[in-house]
């Protein structure tokens, strides 16, 4: 006999909205029951639903035609897009699979160090960094890429990764740099990379980017810890040069933002479908100088945000 207002303030976790929603519905059919809705009932039951979440959350790496395969045979035969709205609701979404290279401990500590020691350092320095990397690339392509089933923030977890492989021949190598001023040069490696050829690659590229990119007459210069890169020979050629070399962690190269770089360019290239090397030679040049300067910067101004992510 009491009003919605006093009965809601009774139950402290029932809104009044609802309070309302039940005493109407008790008077009107007398009962408080959840009554028959309009529309097809799910296919999936409540226990199935379950299964399928499990399944998923056991096997990420699962394709949506396995999983319905698996639901068939729960006798629970379902359309895909069922199943997708099932997995979407505790959060489970179809990603593409991060690669995930093989850390040891010492690697892990390495860039834990590097990133709580410049943690602090302003974007100002970070644009006076000239960054740099040689890659790999292939006529035919990207690898094909996997897609895992993952909630949120769990996109690093080594179940929902890939390990990193290296592809065959018919490929070439370059070597590349930027700023947050945009690209530096694109260099094709001609033959097996050495001591004496990064030399003269720094030395018939290097001072002529940064002069280029406008990084001034002392800037940073990073490049990772290969074997050809840490010669005795080659640390000394920046020094008489007058720039600085960026301290750089063992195996890292998530930290580099040149990767970043790398990929957009890698897919700009293979959307001309180069048939051979000579075709890949000139789409790589052309899509090189195609980078905007913005992305460059971008990547430059958020590079703070990529060290707290480490920590």
């Amino acid at each position: 006999g009491e009003g919605y207002k006093k009965n809601s303030k009774k139950v402290l976790i029932i809104p009044l909205s609802t309070v309302k929603y039940i005493i109407d519905k008790l008077k009107m059919h007398h009962t408080t029951q959840t009554l028959p809705r309009s529309g097809l009932h799910s296919k999936l039951d409540d226990r199935a639903r379950r299964r399928l979440i499990s399944e998923a959350t056991k096997r990420p790496m699962a394709t949506l035609q396995e999983l319905l395969a698996f639901m068939a045979k729960t006798a629970q035969s379902v359309h895909a897009t069922k199943v997708s709205q099932a997995l979407h609701k505790p959060g489970l979404y179809g990603r593409v699979a991060r690669s995930n290279p093989l850390f040891k401990k010492a690697h892990l500590e390495s860039c834990l160090k590097y990133a709580k020691k410049h943690s602090g350092d302003s974007i100002a320095m970070w644009q006076k960094v000239l960054w740099s990397d040689k890659t790999k690339i292939e006529p035919f392509g990207l690898s094909a890429k996997l897609y895992v089933w993952y909630k949120p923030n769990t996109a690093h977890h080594p179940k929902n990764t890939i390990p990193t492989v290296t592809h065959g021949s018919g490929s070439i190598m370059l070597w590349g740099c930027f700023s947050s001023a945009g690209t530096g040069a694109l260099v094709r490696i001609e033959g097996k990379m050495n001591g004496a050829k990064y030399r003269e690659v720094l030395e018939e590229n290097l001072l002529p980017c940064a002069r280029k990119l406008k990084l001034g007459r002392k800037f940073t210069f990073q490049h990772d810890n290969d074997p050809k890169h840490t010669a005795k020979a080659t640390l000394e050629w920046p020094r008489n040069k007058a720039t600085n070399d960026l301290e750089w962690p063992s195996q890292s190269p998530n930290l580099n933002p040149i990767k970043n770089v790398w990929h957009d360019f890698k897919i700009a290239v293979h959307r001309h479908s180069p048939r051979n090397l000579t075709e890949l030679e000139q789409f790589c040049k052309e899509e090189w100088s195609n980078i905007i300067k913005s992305r460059c910067a971008k990547l430059v101004e958020t590079y703070p945000n990529r060290l707290t992510a480490v920590i």
